[in-house]
């Protein structure tokens, strides 16, 4: 896809109002500037002026910076033999970043000792800021082209996701399964997992965050997938829960119970209700039903990039859904030693409400 790198960063100046803001390597660079930097031991800053975009970064490097023809970028390099404290100076004397300087850093991604050599080569600390929040806010609307490489990462993980469970048979173990999974989204076109693959069975699926190990999957029990295939860096983010064999009422009393959850925020989204309203919707339902107490995290998060991203579906935030905004619908239960459901959808805001971006059956299978 074709991306206006220009107008982005123009935006972001814009938007946070000061004369140069700091991009650390990571989803902020990657989106403002296209570039995959990651962070090291090597020091990578871009700063982002109204005199266009500049960059602290490895000789090593300098080549990445270059070959790009869709953007314009002046290169303060440095080697491994001369070290990187000159780089430092000559960019904070060129931009203007000494005393009184209006400046602004990527707050959640700058790390302890690139802000020391900020403030040794002269950059005005006092005068800084963080504007990390604001960069989230601005990559929380997501464009066409964004929301499109989603529905692409999506469609090869149910695809894999269905390949996977026409395969499965009890004995099979969490890894072999989460194997047989990645395998396939690989085949089916996905450049990478978005992150990973959980796979749990039994008892653990009452993990949120379990472990994918070497538990055999056992007749009448859950079986629990949370992962997601990325395409061009955007990712999937999708929980199946599935038994094998035959529920018990409880079982099934559960996953309806999640289900409806589901249900109830998937109905409620659209533009101006809060990102609280929607949790509200979901956890109310399990509340009724008597399993509050096991639903143990948030309803849901933003969707891009970083993979967990604004907006947070949460309890506490009053933040209002808009148009372009991405996030999961993920209600759970989770009863320690007996099992756990979660069902997770990606959905985007329209004009009238929010479009699932998954489509794989919801019903208990």
């Amino acid at each position: 896809m074709a991306i206006d790198y220009n107008a982005r960063l123009q935006k972001l100046l814009d938007t946070t109002g000061h004369d140069v803001v700091a991009l650390m390597p990571g989803p902020n660079m990657l989106y403002f500037t296209g570039l995959h930097y990651h962070l090291s031991e090597r020091p990578i800053i871009a700063f982002v002026s109204k005199e266009g975009l500049s960059f602290i970064v490895p000789q090593l490097e300098v080549t990445k910076l270059t070959s790009r023809t869709d953007i314009e970028a002046q290169a303060f390099d440095w080697s491994d033999s001369h070290g990187y404290e000159g780089a430092f100076k000559q960019a904070i004397e060129q931009l203007g970043l000494g005393k009184g300087a209006s400046w602004a850093a990527d707050g959640m991604t700058m790390r302890v000792f690139e802000w020391l050599a900020l403030e040794k080569a002269g950059a005005d600390m006092g005068h800084s800021s963080d504007v990390g929040q604001d960069l989230l806010m601005l990559r929380a609307y997501k464009t066409p082209e964004e929301i499109e490489l989603m529905r692409e990462a999506i469609k090869i993980s149910e695809e894999a996701l269905q390949r996977t469970i026409d395969w499965v048979t009890v004995g099979k173990t969490e890894r072999e399964i989460a194997k047989k999974l990645e395998s396939e989204m690989s085949a089916l076109g996905g450049e990478r997992l978005a992150f990973g693959s959980l796979v749990l069975t039994g008892e653990k699926t009452a993990l949120p965050h379990g472990t994918t190990a070497g538990r055999q999957l056992q007749e009448n029990e859950f079986l629990l997938f949370d992962f997601g295939a990325s395409k061009s860096d955007y990712p999937a983010d999708i929980t199946r829960t599935f038994c094998i064999g035959t529920p018990s009422d409880d079982m099934r009393k559960v996953y309806d119970t999640v289900l409806a959850a589901n249900q109830a925020a998937h109905a409620i989204s659209k533009p101006g209700v809060t990102c609280h309203e929607v949790d509200k919707a979901a956890r109310d339902v399990i509340e009724a039903a008597g399993y509050g107490e096991f639903f143990t995290h948030r309803l849901g998060h933003g969707l891009g990039l970083s993979g967990h991203e604004l907006p947070n579906i949460a309890p506490n935030n009053h933040t209002k859904l808009e148009i372009g905004m991405v996030f999961t619908i993920e209600p759970g239960i989770y009863q320690p030693g007996v099992g756990g459901v979660r069902i997770e959808d990606d959905v985007v805001v329209t004009e009238n409400g929010i479009e699932s971006l998954t489509t794989f059956p919801r019903d208990l299978q």
